[in-house]
């Protein structure tokens, strides 16, 4: 008799710098969505596909939840609201280390959780912060108070500290169902979307401040070679000219610099060597453009 199997959709979602994209990594056991320090380094929903044995969880990273500014930031919170739609279960981080119960709860994460009539996990993430563990008590308390947490875990995504049991809990939430995608499927997203990526990633660790939000990544070309290295050349966007100075850097220093680095990610998220080419264009505030949004896939 073969065995039944379980599938379903988890969206992960949380305010920006919650720990999801470490999460995601973390429950995947592979470098999938790009982590740095600063805030808002998601930008686009990254599908992580967890398969074992007779079950296959479709993790749905989405962008931290802020109020808009600017027509991007509308696209990157479409991202969210889908994710949350689709979802079997919703997964919400909040960082324990800096959580502040005496503001009461999160308005905008409450609203993606009133519309949301299906099973809600809470993570009460970076416990390894916590001097005392004791101090998530409150934080436990103040939360379940709130009745909108079917369970409660404190994690720490980073340490991978309780990861297994959120992987045991929505296990068994999970409906029956066939597989989604092959077993051996890691992502949704094709090579090209990662390589972009991995070269965002080095820009917002070089690049000071708010300058890496008005930076976007396209690939213009991505060339397959059997013998010899791969050969892909990228256009880094910006919004003014006096931001292209800084990318390139004096004598082309910084964008020398990004490509190094991000060439050794590439490399190893490809197993294959390649040739990479940088490129700096100016597209005048092209984060408000509707029409240029749309061909850089938002």
């Amino acid at each position: 008799m073969t065995q039944q199997t379980k599938a379903g959709f988890v969206a992960i979602v949380g305010r920006p710098n919650a720990g999801k994209s470490t999460l995601l990594n973390a429950l995947l056991d592979f470098k999938l969505s790009i982590v740095t320090h600063k805030a808002q380094t998601t930008r686009k929903r990254v599908a992580g596909i967890h398969t074992k044995d007779n079950t296959q969880i479709v993790f749905l990273d989405t962008p931290g939840i802020i109020k808009p500014d600017y027509e991007m930031q509308k696209s990157m919170m479409t991202y969210v609201a889908s994710s949350v739609e689709e979802a079997d279960i919703l997964v919400v981080l909040i960082d324990s280390s800096t959580y502040n119960i005496e503001k009461g709860f999160d308005e905008l994460i409450q609203m993606y959780l009133e519309n949301f009539k299906k099973h809600k996990i809470l993570l009460l993430n970076k416990t390894d912060k916590l001097d005392d563990k004791k101090a998530l008590l409150p934080l436990m308390q103040f939360m379940q108070k709130t009745g909108y947490f079917n369970q409660i875990i404190p994690i720490s995504a980073l340490k991978k500290d309780n990861t297994e049991l959120l992987l045991e809990e929505i296990t068994k939430l999970l409906p029956e169902s066939q597989f989604y995608y092959d077993p051996e499927q890691l992502s949704t997203e094709n090579q090209r979307f990662f390589v972009s990526e991995l070269i965002r990633e080095q820009v917002f660790y070089r690049l000071n401040e708010e300058l890496p939000y008005s930076t976007e990544v396209l690939i213009n070309e991505f060339k397959e070679r059997e013998n010899g290295k791969w050969y892909i050349s990228v256009e880094i966007v910006v919004e003014r000219d006096s931001q292209k100075k800084i990318v390139v850097g004096k004598g082309g220093s910084m964008i020398k610099e990004i490509g190094q680095k991000a060439r050794k990610g590439i490399e190893k998220h490809l197993e294959k060597e390649v040739y990479l080419e940088i490129f700096v264009k100016v597209r005048n505030d092209w984060r408000n453009n509707k029409n240029m949004l749309k061909s850089f896939g938002y």
